[in-house]
């Protein structure tokens, strides 16, 4: 493969990385986690027209501002198809991180280090994870990453004040995709201890117009949700939207940070994050990192901004007690932008090319075992593993295959590109891994995942004229559920639902039934009269018929719902 990113080879191959991270669209439906909650959300506002303030049925959803969801309502309303377009957003964010990864590295350094720095950015695990589903974070990553490539430029090759406004613009906007969105401008602070040392950047010759653009850049980033929604506030007297309000801005920002009530994990559980989840990049930090520690200790500023901006964000979210292995994503291109000049050098490395080597072996080795056990003999803890997910023989033999061809595909790379290019080797089994993914293991799982073939079921059992309501519902039940359906709150104390859903079933017995988690049911419920219906998402779900709720009994307060 030649050097140059122009090569028809290596352009061949970004479209096949394009299409690995795209493979399987259409395919399946959201399945948890997360997906099915925003896409529920983009629906809603597509359906009402409300598009300030999204919904998780009848409640205000306010566990993020609703930006990702406009772009997924946005591609649904491109498309007329929210199959084939929730998974678009990420899509499109995962190629504009891509692009902004490897042209910063073109920048700071020369066009075979943007070459390196992109691929080794979609070569590491939790990069094809994020592309391939349709969460918050791609996008997140895509408005981190353009922002750094923005300021990095302004800091470290030319004062232009458009460039610093668009880095905090997209930084601006990323703080309303997620709230930690405003995490590039920290890199000012490493730039302020080499302030003097950098050469060849002239100082701001109007510094007062430039942070007037920085400031302003960041208010029309953040304006974009912030602005309607205070308005909202300041006009409307409706105490749902001002609790909504005070739920986003407050305790899903500052009190989620400082005093996290779930995902408790220890201080060094990043750690853990980078030694598996950026795999295979990971495998090449024992050379990486005294490589960069001798150019950080030359005060390079390139090296000493992208590094000291990775380890503030790195304490950053390592101080909150509630921490997810996506919270420290984008540290992951500004890494591989310091890694890329360094590369060239380290793949023709004998102890590199073995951790690889390595790598690639356990992935086709794996893979290969697993699938030709699961179509052919499946072991004990396989069976038990496909009966917690309700996955069927034909359902697992079809999972096998696909896994034995990616397997295949694996081990043909390790043979045709041998020990001395075991980088390109890793590229294309990582496209591989994708689009087996894509194709085949995530539609393979879709039926019981998404919660549609459930669903189905219900709808089968109650007939087209019964209406249905749900209680302990999860999202992609009210996403897949067909005809007339009514629910009694998400989060709202099991007790207070049975009460209203006592009272809905009471008007009209004969045509009424409950979708109900087994957890749920309560004591209330004569279990003889209901009808168990079945798995789904590892939780067993039941038929309620108005019969089997016991007449005059009072429902106590009983396992609340744990906050999500």
């Amino acid at each position: 493969m030649s050097s140059s990113p122009r090569s028809p080879g290596f352009v061949l191959l970004i479209l096949l990385l394009a299409c690995a991270l795209l493979a399987g669209a259409g395919m399946r439906d959201p399945q948890p986690a997360d997906e099915p909650r925003f896409v529920l959300a983009a629906r809603q506002m597509v359906e009402s027209g409300d598009w300030l303030l999204p919904h998780r049925g009848r409640e205000l959803y306010a566990d993020k501002p609703p930006l990702f969801m406009w772009l997924l309502a946005g591609a649904q309303k491109l498309t007329g198809d929210w199959r084939g377009a929730f998974l678009l957003p990420s899509w499109t964010a995962a190629l504009l991180v891509l692009w902004s990864t490897g042209d910063l590295a073109r920048r700071l350094w020369n066009p075979a280090s943007g070459r390196y720095a992109m691929l080794a950015l979609f070569a590491c695990v939790q990069f094809g994870l994020q592309a391939t589903r349709a969460q918050i974070d791609m996008v997140l990553l895509a408005m981190t990453t353009l922002s750094l490539w923005a300021l990095l430029q302004y800091l470290l090759q030319r004062r232009d004040w458009r460039l610093l406004a668009l880095g905090t613009f997209a930084a601006g906007l990323g703080t309303v995709t997620k709230g930690v969105g405003f995490l590039p401008l920290l890199v000012f602070l490493p730039w302020l201890l080499l302030r003097g040392r950098i050469a060849g950047v002239a100082p701001a010759s109007r510094a007062g117009w430039h942070a007037a653009a920085g400031a302003g850049g960041f208010l029309a980033g953040a304006g974009v949700w912030l602005g309607p929604l205070l308005w909202a506030v300041a006009t409307r007297d409706d105490p749902a939207l001002h609790a909504y309000a005070a739920e986003i801005l407050w305790t899903q920002t500052g009190t989620r940070y400082a005093n996290a009530w779930h995902h408790l994990k220890p201080a060094w559980y990043y750690l853990q994050v980078i030694a598996t989840l950026w795999l295979p990049g990971a495998l090449l930090l024992p050379w990486l990192l005294p490589a960069w520690w001798r150019r950080v200790r030359r005060l390079d500023p390139r090296w000493v901004l992208l590094l000291g901006w990775s380890l503030l964000v790195l304490l950053f979210f390592s101080a909150s007690p509630g921490k997810r292995d996506v919270y420290v994503l984008p540290m992951l291109p500004a890494l591989c932008v310091a890694a890329a000049p360094l590369l060239p050098g380290l793949l023709r490395r004998r102890g590199v090319q073995l951790a690889l080597l390595a790598w690639l072996a356990l992935l086709a080795f794996g893979a290969l075992a697993i699938g030709l056990q699961a179509r052919f003999d499946p072991p004990a803890w396989l069976l038990e593993q496909a009966a917690r997910r309700n996955l069927d023989a034909g359902t697992l033999a079809r999972l096998g295959l696909w896994l034995s061809v990616l397997g295949a595909v694996v081990a043909a790379c390790i043979a045709c590109l041998r020990l001395r290019r075991t980088g390109l080797a890793t590229v294309l089994a990582m496209a591989a891994l994708w689009i087996v993914h894509g194709l085949g293991l995530a539609p393979a799982v879709d039926e019981d995942s998404s919660g549609r073939a459930i669903m189905r079921e219900a709808g089968r059992r109650i007939g087209p004229d019964a209406q249905l309501g749900l209680l302990g519902w999860r999202e992609q039940h009210l996403l897949q559920a067909e005809g007339d359906v009514v629910e009694f709150g998400f989060r709202r104390p099991w007790d207070a639902q049975w009460r209203d859903a006592s009272a809905w079933l009471a008007q009209a017995p004969g045509q009424r039934w409950l979708f109900v988690l087994e957890d749920a049911l309560g004591p209330c419920v004569d279990r003889a009269r209901a009808q168990r219906l079945g798995v789904s998402s590892r939780r067993v779900w039941w038929l309620v018929p108005a019969p089997a709720v016991r007449p005059a009994c009072h429902v106590p307060p009983f396992a609340p719902r744990a906050a999500d």
